[in-house]
């Protein structure tokens, strides 16, 4: 099998089968991937386009085309000696509807299921009449009114033998110990039947569940079927008297069947961050861990899969010890493999956001993340630094908010856990009270107190989470509660500081160690983890999924991993940057899309693009904003208000398709839905005039006349954005493809999203999981010089070629790559700051990387897409010593020459904006 040179991601539904995926692998291959990198295959809830809401660990999704499928598609990527990564989903599954068994166990049995310690359910919560029970907050409208409208009605399903409350596609299953009472309704005869099920026995041992399942084999017999239908009858909700039986029925449950909007206050059960369909699964327990990962162990001892994505990692108790955990055991696996395939370690890539002041630990175990660090590297080493200043002064100045952006992620922050996380934070400074109370020197902070101090601590959190255990804190985890703690001493009450020093002890840990052994120790450790798996939701929602779409300066760098306050990033920072992945993860993954993203990879270097050109941006707003003020409605200030019009601009202007003219009528109309679809979700995310809970349909109607006046050919402004989006497009093409050639040859792996082997405009999903025109593209796939090919840049193929030709070299020169040094280059002359050079050097191999910089602010040629030769006029490289005197080619084509001690710009990119150069043999590195 090829080494790991590349990965491309495919995402698998039910119109994009494992058999679509087969037919793919050619062209991958000669694309140059050494693997595919699958989304989620285990089952998923029916109809699921991403796969990440699983109902079965052990059973490959039917809808994809099931495991004979998945072993059609391993055999296609090994004739082609490819290999195979799978998305797996530890953290959380898909409940609700009928089709988790599971869930659904748990809500047959409540805590006697066996399955009932495999959700992170708090079965005694501070509220005493859900002991024992968990919310389930599924129902579209208050439950009285489900109940009066007959929306909840009891079922017998004979084949099955179960009585179930069903609300549409929600099944909720009655305790057997209950169908007595059902039995036995006024006119009922099923007395027999109804005796063995009063006669189970307490709790939910083995010979109860044996005894329970006997009793509905015997209820399912056909002459009792006439009996059961008469004895529904007596629980219908329609009639009054069939309303209460089937209330008193319910509230008998192990559930409590609630409005899904109570969740918000009142669930006892972890979810994935605030969508009640995902609730959150116990990777530490043992048991769970095992029954989560019997088909994935199973594939890869098979040979059917090579390693794995973690998703989500950090919504687990423990990440560190899951991974190495998870590690081990692959590993341990490894001998066992089909001949031929125990040679490579598993690859093992977590799915983790970095802050800036943030690395993932080695004593994970993991290979890397799976590459958003890379992808805001990249992105700030392409914006233009002189361009923040009046960026920012723009938006502040037209919008009226904050200049900054922690100002808007501290009010989002806010926001969220008032109103989104509100119960999850309950439950926090519950698990916390309990702690504190067990020791008469803090017995008598109240809970609100601990509420409200959790509350200012989590909005200063600067990172997704710390991971303090028994042995307490890290250092580097200490530093974010410090910086935290310092923050929230600013705004916490004066009455509750003393307050918040407990809760900053607590949650970290201090102290842990020397608490007694028992119950005390068990219950902080648990509130801890509380805290932990609440600061990464509350970190999440309010960063990605709310100031994202609220601060809007650039909203290029308002990415999934990004800092929006970080606007570039200087060549040494970015050399240093990647000198680390080197070191610590030469097998990180490299991304620049991702299922994810906001915006595609060429929109946001559009955006780049216009870092450069504040002084034209800024005059064609304000023509704009006047000539389309007439399109705005009054509904108590205008609609779209400016912050929202001006992110709609840049919006319009970055995924501006190439070649649509202002004055296509039909094309402008498909263009205006994706921007649509865009715009209501932007606004619903950023939860100011319109969220999803209550949306604000008048202020969205008026947003969507407005971008539909804005995109109408008979005014001028569509006109003016498509023209502007024309100017940009060149310096952004040239942005893309430096982009792209260092996420082809940066310390560790490229990974190639599915479709952006062609330009990526697309916006946040479902647009960027749009389907892909893979003919065309295999069409294409030859090869053509890339410099040939930047004379039709507009359509795409030169990106493509530049992917193929450095795939290529990569997969001949893996150790290259793989393991060789990152050497940064020295750049000189008049237009040094418009480059960024390295080296890779392995073994007596080397090569050498160009790409350009700021291309905007440079001339450029008659292509359009590069500059002119003149630009770089006395610009040059310094090259290392021991590289004077080789050979070199360029393996996109054009340069080839000696190298000497210098290597002018003008020469090297005379034929593209980009290059990466094939040294001759070296005798010394």
């Amino acid at each position: 099998m090829k080494p790991l040179t590349a990965t491309a991601r495919l995402q698998f539904h039910s119109r994009f089968t494992l058999d679509d995926g087969t037919a793919l692998v050619p062209y991958l291959s000669k694309l140059g991937a050494s693997h595919v990198y699958a989304s989620p295959l285990l089952t998923a809830r029916a109809g699921s386009t991403h796969g990440y809401d699983i109902v079965d660990h052990n059973r490959i999704n039917p809808e994809l085309g099931g495991e004979e499928a998945l072993h059609r598609l391993v055999a296609a990527l090994r004739a082609e000696g490819m290999g195979l990564i799978l998305d797996i989903v530890p953290n959380h599954m898909g409940v609700g509807d009928h089709d988790n068994a599971w869930w659904l166990d748990v809500l047959e049995w409540g805590r006697h299921s066996p399955y009932a310690e495999y959700f992170d359910i708090d079965w005694d919560p501070p509220d005493s009449s859900m002991r024992g029970r968990l919310l389930a907050p599924f129902l579209g409208r208050p439950y009285g009114e489900c109940l009066e409208a007959g929306d909840i009605a009891l079922h017998w399903d004979a084949a099955t033998g179960r009585f179930t409350a069903r609300y549409f596609v929600h099944h909720f299953p009655i305790n057997p110990r209950d169908y007595a009472a059902v039995l036995l309704t006024p006119g009922g005869v099923l007395e027999e039947p109804a005796r063995r099920f009063a006669e189970l026995g307490s709790g939910g041992r083995t010979e109860v569940r044996e005894a329970a399942a006997a009793a509905r084999r015997e209820l399912s017999e056909p002459q009792f079927a006439p009996a059961m239908a008469e004895a529904l009858r007596a629980y219908d909700a329609r009639t009054p008297e069939g309303r209460d039986r089937l209330h008193r029925l319910l509230e008998r449950q192990a559930y409590r069947l609630s409005w899904w909007r109570a969740a918000t206050d009142e669930i006892n059960w972890r979810r994935f961050f605030d969508v009640n369909g995902l609730a959150g699964v116990r990777q530490e327990v043992p048991g769970v861990f095992e029954d989560t990962h019997r088909t994935v162990f199973r594939l890869y001892e098979k040979g059917l899969i090579d390693g794995v994505r973690i998703d989500h990692v950090d919504g687990l108790a423990f990440p560190r010890d899951y991974c190495r955990k998870l590690r081990r055991r692959l590993d341990a696996l490894t001998p066992k493999r089909p001949e031929g395939l125990r040679d490579q370690r598993a690859v093992l890539w977590v799915e983790k956001i970095l802050f800036a002041h943030e690395h993932l630990d080695g004593d994970w175990m993991t290979d890397g993340t799976t590459g958003y660090d890379f992808m805001n590297d990249v992105g700030a080493l392409l914006h233009d630094p002189a361009g923040e200043a009046p960026f920012t002064t723009l938006w502040a100045t037209q919008t009226g908010r904050p200049a900054a952006f922690e100002p808007e992620a501290q009010d989002a922050r806010r926001q969220i856990l008032r109103e989104s996380l509100s119960s999850e934070l309950f439950n926090t400074a519950a698990a916390l009270h309990r702690v504190a109370r067990r020791d008469p020197a803090t017995r008598d902070f109240t809970l609100t107190g601990i509420r409200s101090a959790l509350v200012e601590l989590l909005v200063h959190f600067h990172t997704y989470r710390i991971y303090a255990g028994v042995a307490g804190v890290s250092e580097r985890d200490q530093r974010a509660m410090d910086w935290a703690m310092s923050g929230a001493r600013r705004t916490v009450r004066a009455a509750d500081r003393e307050l918040l020093e407990l809760v900053g002890r607590l949650v970290s840990g201090t102290g842990l160690r020397q608490a007694p052994a028992g119950t005390r120790r068990q219950d902080w450790l648990r509130a801890m983890v509380r805290f932990q798996q609440l600061s990464a939701p509350t970190a999440a929602k309010s960063v990605e999924d709310t100031a994202f779409y609220r601060y809007g300066r650039l909203i290029s760098r308002n990415e999934v991993g990004s800092e929006p306050s970080q606007w570039a990033l200087l060549p040494t920072a970015f050399h240093a940057l990647n000198q680390q992945r080197q070191r610590r993860f030469p097998r990180a993954l490299l991304a620049t899309a991702t299922h994810d993203h906001k915006r595609g990879e060429d929109a946001r270097m559009r955006l780049a693009a216009l870092s450069g050109r504040a002084a034209e941006w800024e005059a064609a707003v304000a023509r704009w904003t006047r000539l389309n003020a007439p399109s705005k409605r009054d509904l108590e200030g205008p609609a779209p208000d400016a912050a929202d019009e001006l992110m709609l601009y840049q919006t319009l202007v970055a995924a501006w398709p190439p070649g649509l003219a202002p004055d296509d009528a039909a094309a402008l109309e498909t263009y205006r839905d994706r921007v649509g679809a865009w715009l209501q979700k932007a606004q619903r995310e950023s939860k100011r005039r319109s969220t999803w809970a209550a949306p604000d349909e008048a202020y969205e109607a008026a947003s969507q006349a407005f971008l539909a006046a804005c995109l109408e050919p008979s005014r001028p402004v569509v006109a003016e954005i498509a023209a502007f989006a024309e100017r940009l497009a060149p310096a952004a093409a040239i942005n893309g493809l430096s982009q792209t050639l260092l996420r082809m040859t940066c310390p560790g792996v490229p990974d190639l999203y599915q479709g952006t082997d062609y330009w990526d405009l697309s916006l946040v999903d479902p647009d960027n999981r749009r389907p892909v025109d893979y003919e065309r593209r295999a069409a294409t796939l030859d090869d053509a010089d890339p410099a040939a090919l930047l004379a039709h840049w507009q359509d795409g193929r030169v990106k493509q070629a530049v992917i193929a030709r450095a795939l290529a070299y990569r997969a001949r020169q893996p150790e290259l790559f793989g393991s060789g040094k990152y050497l940064p280059l020295k750049v000189e002359g008049p237009a040094a700051e418009h480059i960024l050079a390295f080296a890779r050097v392995h073994l007596g191999r080397a090569a050498i990387v160009v790409v350009t910089r700021g291309a905007q602010a440079l001339p450029l040629g008659e292509e359009h897409a590069k500059v002119t030769v003149t630009a770089w006029h006395e610009t040059a490289l310094l090259l290392l010593r021991f590289l004077g005197g080789k050979a070199a080619t360029c393996v996109l084509g054009g340069w080839s020459g000696s190298l000497g001690v210098r290597l002018p710009i003008a020469s090297v990119l005379a034929d593209m904006p980009v290059a990466l150069l094939e040294v001759a043999p070296l005798e010394v590195e």
